[in-house]
C-alpha cells in the first residue's frame, strides 16, 4: 500500500507567513519574523513517534554511561597504563571516567536539543521589553506562558521522554558523589600499618641500606652518622615500592648508650642503634638533616625539630606527636633486623589514628 506523502508537504499546511515591514529608505527597520514552516514531526505522527525514541535512547545512553564511570572508578587500578591510538600510552582508569562521564553529559546535552528541535512548538513569539519589576498582570502572564510552554513541550504527554530524561538527570550527579571518595583514604587500617607488620620474632626482617640495597651490622653504622634503610625484599622495581617505602622508611642513628635520654627508647634499640620512621609527622615529608652534636633531626619542609634522643620528641616546628621508633635487635648473622611493626602509625594525623 503506497503513501502519498504530498498532504504532508508544508505547502499543504499552508505555511504562515511572517510579518510584512516596510524597509524602503529604513535600513533598520525591523524586518519582522521569518515565514513559519511545519516540521515533518508537526504533520506526521509517525516521525515524532520516531523522534521521540531517538531523544529517548540518548537519554537511556546517559545513565549507561554514568553506570560505567561508576563502575570504571570502582574496578579500573589507578595505576595501570594502557596504549589507545592516537593518544598513546594513558591511564586506563582517567580515560574510562573522561569517556564515560563524556558521553552521559553529551548524550543528555544531545536529547534536549533534538527534543527542542524536533517535537516542542518552533513558534516564535516575539514580547516587548518591559520595566525589571513586574506588574501583576506580567506575573500572570508568565505563568500562563510557561503553563503554554509546558503543554507545547509535551513533557506530560510524551512519558517515554520524561521517564528517560528524568532517569538520566538523577544518575549523572552519582559520578560527582562517587568521587567525593577521593577526599582520603576509606576509614580501613591500611594506615595503621607499614610493611614491617610481617615481622616477627621467629621471622624478622632484615634492615636492608637505602643506597648499598645490603643488609646491615651494628658495625656498618658509626656513631655520629644517619643511614636510611628500608625492610628485606622491597625492590625499586616493583610496582608498589613508591606507596609502600612512603610508610617504611627507616633512618638509622647511632648515639652513645648514655647520652640517650629516653629509657623506652634505648630498650627498643641495639647498642645505641635507634630507628625511626623517615616520615614526619606533620605533613609525611621526608626527613633528611641531622645535627650530630645534639642529635635532633629537622624536616627541610617545615622546620619541625626531633630530639632523636630523647624518643624523637618535637621540640620545635608544627609537628603534632614524635616520630615512630621500630624496635631492632639482631640476627643469628649479627644482620640488624626488625621483629615487629612500629609502635604507633607513621606520617600525618588522621581522623581514625588511634592517638
Amino acid at each position: 500500500m503506497s503513501h502519498d506523502m504530498s498532504e504532508n508537504l508544508p505547502e499543504a499546511h499552508g505555511a504562515s507567513h511572517g510579518t510584512d515591514v516596510a524597509t524602503h529608505g529604513d535600513p533598520f527597520a525591523d524586518p519582522g519574523l521569518p515565514a513559519h514552516e511545519p516540521r515533518r514531526t508537526d504533520i506526521d505522527e509517525r516521525a515524532a513517534k520516531r523522534a521521540e525514541r531517538q531523544v529517548s535512547l540518548l537519554f537511556v545512553v546517559s545513565m549507561l554511561a554514568t553506570v560505567g564511570f561508576i563502575a570504571s572508578y570502582a574496578s579500573i587500578d589507578a595505576d595501570k597504563i594502557v596504549y589507545i591510538f592516537p593518544l598513546g600510552h594513558v591511564s586506563a582508569l582517567n580515560f574510562a571516567l573522561g569517556m564515560t562521564l563524556g558521553v552521559a553529559l553529551f548524550c543528555i546535552g544531545a536529547g534536549a536539543v533534538h527534543w527542542a528541535r524536533t517535537l516542542m512548538s518552533d513558534h516564535e513569539l516575539p514580547a516587548e521589553r518591559h520595566p525589571i519589576e513586574a506588574d501583576d498582570d506580567v506575573r500572570n502572564d508568565v505563568i500562563e506562558q510557561f503553563k503554554t510552554g509546558a503543554a507545547e513541550s509535551a513533557f506530560g504527554r510524551r512519558k517515554m521522554i520524561r521517564n528517560t530524561l528524568i532517569g538520566s538527570m538523577a544518575l549523572v550527579p552519582l559520578s560527582g558523589v562517587v568521587l567525593l571518595r577521593d577526599l582520603g583514604p576509606l576509614p580501613e587500617k591500611k594506615l595503621l600499618h607499614t610493611g614491617w607488620v610481617e615481622a616477627t620474632a621467629n621471622k624478622p626482617i632484615k634492615l636492608v641500606n637505602m643506597n648499598t640495597d645490603q643488609p646491615m651490622k651494628p658495625e656498618d653504622i658509626i656513631q655520629g652518622s644517619l643511614t636510611f634503610a628500608k625492610p628485606e625484599g622491597l625492590e625499586e622495581s616493583a610496582e608498589d615500592f613508591q606507596q609502600k617505602i612512603a610508610k617504611d622508611a627507616l633512618m638509622l642513628i647511632r648515639i652513645a648508650p648514655e647520652d640517650i635520654k629516653d629509657t623506652k627508647s634505648r630498650d627498643k634499640g641495639f647498642e645505641g642503634i635507634l630507628a625511626y620512621s623517615k616520615i614526619c609527622t606533620h605533613v609525611g615529608c621526608p626527613i633528611s638533616l641531622y645535627e650530630q652534636q645534639t642529635h635532633h633531626a629537622l624536616c627541610p619542609c617545615h622546620q619541625s625539630t626531633f630530639d632523636l634522643a630523647d624518643g624523637a620528641r618535637v621540640i620545635f616546628g608544627p609537628a603534632g606527636h614524635p616520630l615512630p621508633q621500630l624496635k631492632i635487635t639482631t640476627d643469628e648473622q649479627g644482620f640488624l633486623v626488625a621483629t615487629g611493626d612500629f609502635d604507633e602509625p607513621v606520617g600525618p594525623s588522621y581522623w581514625e589514628r588511634p592517638r
